[in-house]
This record gives C-alpha cells, structure tokens and sequence, in this order.
C-alpha cells in the first residue's frame, strides 16, 4: 500500500494533493524517508521528505532545517534548501522537507559549469563556506559562537548556547555538554569524568584561548563560520540537486557558527578525504596559527565525536576518547 502524504506537507510546501505522489526513498536511522513528486508551475519538482515520531525527531529536523539552509546560503551548490519543517497533522509525528537530492546522478559530463552548476570540487566549496563569516544573531552586535537552534549530531541533542569565545562555547557546549550526554546514557564514569574537566580546564584554553589561536590569514583572531558538523564520507556524495547537474554536495548536516577546524575531527576520526583534498582545501583556506599546534587540534575536535559516539554506543569508542585525553593532557596540562 502507497504511504498517504500528511496534510501538513502539502500546506508547508504548497502542493495540490491531486498532482501530487509520495514513494519511500532511500533509509535512515532515525526516520522514515520519502521522495515527493509533483506539478509546480506546470512543471515536475521534487522533494525529499522525513518524518519521524516524538519530540526527539521535532529537535533533529528543525536543526537540520536550520543547518541546511545555513550551509545553502552561504555557498548554493553544496547542500539541498530545505523548505519546511514542522508537526504532521496526524499523530506526534514530525516532517523536514528538502530539494530531492538524486546521488545516482553522478556523472562527471557534461561538464556542470556549462549547465548552470558550479563544477566546484568539495575542497572549494568547504573553504568558501568556512571563510564566509557567520550572521550577527538578532539582539546581538556581533557575530557569536553557536547556532540559534539545538541540533542533533546522531541522535545527541546539542547546546548550541551563544558564546563570545570559541574555547568557552567548545569547553561548555560540546566537550561538557557531550559528556553529561554520556553520563546520561552509559552511566558515571570517574576517570572520563576526571579527563574531560582536565582538558576543558587546561587543555581547551591553551589550544583555544583568544590570545593564542589567530586567523591563518590575517593573524587576528578566530571569527565564527558556518560548519556542516557532521562531515564523514557518508554525509558527502556528488549527484543531482533539484534536477540540476552533478555536484559535490553534502547533507545530515548539524550546523553550527564555529571554527572552521571543527570541520576536520569527525573527518579525521573516519579517515578524511585524503591527502589531496587537504592540500587544495589549504591551498584556499590555509591552516590557523600556530600552524604546528593544527593536529593536536584537530585530536581536540575529534574527542568530542569519540565521546558522542560513546553516549550513542559505548564500547570501544570510550577508549579512544580516553587516549586522546591522556595525551593532550601529558602534552599541555599544568604538569606537563
């Protein structure tokens, strides 16, 4: 039997419910997905749409609204403009409806400049959005740290809390943050307790502090930029937004305004993109100062997704938060 689509799409997105059909699409762990076909302006326009239950899916598909189009308008090409999202009509449920992004379009000709798109490689587009700087939120005369709504990186709901300073807003809002989420879930944890308020209280501002990380570029100090928050090679791909031509794109993003090397720790932690990517992404957006601290960095940023990979699974992922704190700690605390 066809799934029906809810009433509350069709008022989000305009649609005539009599040229108009729905057909599951695709797979995720935390919803249901479907690809909307119908007639707009007298010709066929797409959609992806998911839909998930409880107040938990409300959170996800709201940050997930908000990062999407935080990414979209700042740099088009690179993630699919989200249109919607809200409460079905029917039930506890929630939607977030999108352009329909097709990843089996992924021919490389013709080429996509000649047909309106970017013919950007990934490496451009991610130095570009890492160097557009973020918006001024409303009621504030400057550009903070955060998001101006929680969103979800998996299923961990995240404080995105404005803060002046990066290392406060990373201290507080993610490694603190992620580690209460853990506590939550897996129970209290002494040493990993012990270990996250070392490197929150000593290592964070010693990598982080205002007065010490700068700008690779102008020497000044670290401005907040949009980030995807989530970048592993499952949420990349080149294919088709909205019928266009093939694109280096990315989705499931989990926004935030932060510093563009948060980028690089979920990279790292699953491998990255490569040798190559690094050095064209450099070659647009060079590494910040000081350039020899960039991968102790970069194990700072990747502990926050190997204690968030702890709170969602435990096992193993405990260690190598463990040894990642162990290290920088000997490296940069008080004693070392």
């Amino acid at each position: 039997m066809a799934p029906k689509i809810d009433p509350a799409i069709l008022a989000a997105l305009s649609l005539d419910a009599a040229t108009t059909s729905i057909v599951s699409h695709g797979g995720s762990g935390f919803a249901s997905t479907f690809k909307i076909t119908s007639t707009v302006e007298g010709k066929e326009k797409l959609f992806f749409v998911k839909q998930g239950n409880g107040k938990a899916s409300e959170i996800m598909f709201t940050g997930e609204h908000a990062s999407l189009n935080a990414i979209h308008n700042a740099v088009p090409s690179l993630c699919p403009k989200s249109y919607a999202n809200g409460k079905l009509s029917t039930g506890n449920g929630s939607f977030l409806a999108t352009d329909f992004l097709d990843l089996s379009h992924s021919s490389t000709s013709p080429s996509a400049a000649s047909h309106g798109g970017s013919n950007m490689t990934l490496a451009q587009k991610l130095a570009k959005l890492h160097s557009a700087p973020a918006p001024v939120p409303d009621g504030y005369a400057r550009a903070m740290f955060g998001f101006p709504v929680p969103t979800c990186c998996g299923e961990t709901e995240q404080d995105n809390g404005f803060r002046e300073r990066w290392a406060e807003f990373y201290g507080e809002c993610r490694l603190r943050g992620v580690a209460r989420k853990a506590e939550g879930k897996q129970g209290v944890d002494g040493e990993v307790q012990r270990l996250v308020e070392g490197v929150v209280g000593e290592v964070v501002p010693r990598l982080l502090g205002e007065g010490w990380l700068r700008d690779g570029r102008t020497g000044g100090v670290i401005v907040p930029v949009v980030v995807h928050g989530d970048l592993w090679s499952g949420n990349h791909g080149r294919g088709s937004i909205g019928g266009g031509p093939a694109e280096e794109v990315v989705f499931d993003a989990s926004a935030a305004w932060a510093h563009s090397e948060f980028e690089f720790g979920i990279m790292g932690m699953f491998g990255g993109f490569g040798g190559s990517f690094n050095k064209e992404y450099w070659k647009y957006k060079p590494k910040d100062e000081p350039v020899e601290e960039w991968e102790d960095r970069v194990q700072l940023y990747e502990l926050y997704h190997h204690l968030n990979h702890y709170a969602m699974f435990g096992g193993g992922y405990r260690g190598g938060a463990v040894r990642i704190m162990q290290r920088l700690i000997k490296k940069y605390g008080s004693n070392s």
